[in-house]
């Protein structure tokens, strides 16, 4: 029997796991959607919900001390102030459940582990992207139409 077992190891030792948790809540806060496993997606879950939970707080009293305790786990002062800044207003008004899990159609190459898309919910950085990608097609498009009636 496995009793008092907390958490998936994923096959590193306790510094690698730490480091593996702060590297990936840095990254989705930073990125706004990862490509990862979905064993490490289902892992590490936990500790962006709560990172974000402590971000959505708007009581002022405890705001430094909050700041601090991501400071300490994030350990990095652009990711906190985005998690601040950005995320944590986006979510003021949501109970819970910040992050979505997607499975993707393909696999690893390697060990066929299942491929997810790990993201925040109400996704700004890839509707960003998206606008930016059509208004670069409409700017082409307008170019070449220009350099058509030239010809």
């Amino acid at each position: 029997m496995k009793h008092n077992v907390a958490g998936k190891r994923l096959g590193r030792n306790t510094a690698h796991r730490a480091a593996l948790r702060k590297n990936f809540t840095v990254s989705v806060i930073k990125h706004e959607r990862v490509i990862t496993t979905l064993a490490k997606a289902k892992a590490l879950r936990p500790f962006v919900e709560k990172m974000i939970t402590l971000a959505r707080s708007s009581d002022q009293k405890t705001k430094l001390h909050r700041i601090r305790r991501a400071v300490s786990f994030l350990q990095d002062k652009d990711a906190v102030r985005k998690l601040f800044e950005v995320i944590g207003p986006r979510f003021a008004n949501r109970a819970g459940g910040y992050t979505r899990i997607m499975r993707m159609a393909d696999y690893r190459i390697g060990d066929g582990g299942t491929k997810v898309v790990f993201e925040l919910l109400e996704n700004t950085v890839l509707e960003q992207k998206i606008k930016s990608a059509e208004a670069a097609a409409l700017t082409k498009d307008a170019e070449e139409v220009a350099s058509a009636g030239k010809a």
